[in-house]
C-alpha cells in the first residue's frame, strides 16, 4: 500500500503566498502522475493541478492558473504546489493524489491514493 501525506498548510492573509508538500512512500515503483484537489465543506472535491511522469507536462484549473505551480522536488517521490496571490475563495481543504502512469487526470476516481489533506485558510 501506497501512502501519500500533504503538509505545509496554513493561515495566510490575501495576497500572501504557501507552499505545500507530498511525499509518498510504501510502494516499490514511483512511476505516478500526481494532482492536486481541494474541497470545501458541501461541495465536490475539485480538481486544480496536475503534473504528468512521463513528459512532466502540467494542467491547471482556470481559477488558479497563473498564481498556483504544481512540479515535482528531488527526490522523485516528493510533489509540491506552490500557492501566490491567495484569496480568501482559495480557502479549503487541499488533498494530494497519486495515480499509477504517465498520465494525470482531472477526475478524482481515477487516483489510486490519497493524502489525508492538509487545511489552507486565506483571511481578508
Amino acid at each position: 500500500q501506497v501512502q501519500v501525506v500533504e503538509s505545509g498548510g496554513g493561515l495566510v492573509t490575501t495576497g500572501g503566498s504557501l507552499r505545500l508538500s507530498c511525499v509518498t512512500s510504501g510502494g516499490t515503483d514511483s512511476r505516478y502522475a500526481m494532482g492536486w484537489f481541494r474541497q470545501t465543506p458541501g461541495k465536490e472535491r475539485q480538481f486544480i493541478a496536475g503534473i504528468s511522469w512521463s513528459s512532466g507536462s502540467t494542467y491547471y484549473e482556470d481559477s488558479v492558473r497563473g498564481r498556483f505551480t504544481i512540479f515535482r522536488g528531488i527526490p522523485e517521490n516528493k510533489v509540491y504546489l506552490q500557492m501566490n496571490s491567495l484569496k480568501p475563495e482559495d480557502t479549503a481543504v487541499y488533498y494530494c493524489a497519486a495515480r499509477y502512469g504517465s498520465t494525470w487526470s482531472t477526475v478524482g476516481r481515477d487516483y489510486d491514493y490519497w493524502g489525508q489533506g492538509t487545511q489552507v485558510t486565506v483571511s481578508s
